[in-house]
């Protein structure tokens, strides 16, 4: 497996088990993120689902077109950062509510026809991804002479996410 799918698979398996992004638009001229869930089915790159409300900022600023999005991720130990361009949509469809509803989802809303229910649907795009699994031991090989550098050759790609 090539460096780059190697660093993808562990975006997409910290992603699944973390689930918390900021999600935003890069044109966004306050360039504010917000923190969202996500979801998204099986072990693939997408699309991702967000559930929020109709009075959410970022929904309105999306409005009925599709949108330029941006993801930015960073896994619960810090071991993974990345950065996934992509296209956002505001995305009523109940079949998907109905496949993605879950207690979590529902502890939000009056229910799945809730009137201020809106899915946010993410198509990645590319990522970039550093992958920092041994900080603490690059710190302890600096103090002993060793050039850090070395350990973080491989960790960093661009990855075509599509």
């Amino acid at each position: 497996m090539s460096n780059e799918a190697e660093l993808a698979a562990k975006l997409w398996k910290a992603l699944k088990s973390d689930r918390t992004v900021m999600l935003g638009l890069p044109d966004d001229p306050d360039g504010k993120g917000q923190p969202m869930t996500v979801q998204f089915e099986g072990d693939h790159s997408g699309p991702l689902w967000v559930f929020t409300s109709d009075d959410n900022d970022l929904v309105k600023s999306i409005g009925g077109a599709e949108r330029e999005g941006l993801i930015q991720f960073v896994s619960k130990g810090h071991e993974l950062f990345a950065t996934i361009d992509g296209r956002i949509t505001v995305d009523t469809d109940h079949t998907t509510v109905e496949r993605l509803w879950n207690p979590f989802v529902a502890a939000w809303y009056q229910g799945k026809d809730d009137p201020k229910l809106r899915l946010l649907r993410f198509d990645p795009g590319h990522a970039q991804i550093w992958l920092n699994e041994h900080s603490l031991f690059a710190g302890v090989k600096m103090l002993l002479g060793r050039d850090p550098k070395q350990d973080y050759e491989g960790k960093v790609a661009k990855v075509e996410l599509t």
